[in-house]
């Protein structure tokens, strides 16, 4: 029964990872990034809501002053 040859097993791992890296590194400097992002002030609506009109408030037993 022949033995599995593991001697070019780390060369082929290194190798693997060179070309991952490479490929990211080109993927990555495809993409086109904003320099100075602006910010957009967005105005944002108040929404009434039915508890917030009522003038009573329910607090829990233990939040109550002592």
């Amino acid at each position: 029964m022949p033995q599995l040859d593991t001697s070019t097993w780390l060369t082929m791992i290194m190798s693997m990872f060179l070309v991952l890296f490479i490929i990211f590194q080109l993927k990555i400097s495809k993409h086109n990034f904003y320099i100075n992002p602006e910010i957009l002030l967005t105005k944002t609506q108040k929404q009434n809501t039915p508890w917030e009109t009522k003038w009573t408030k329910i607090y829990l037993p233990l939040l109550l002053p002592q």
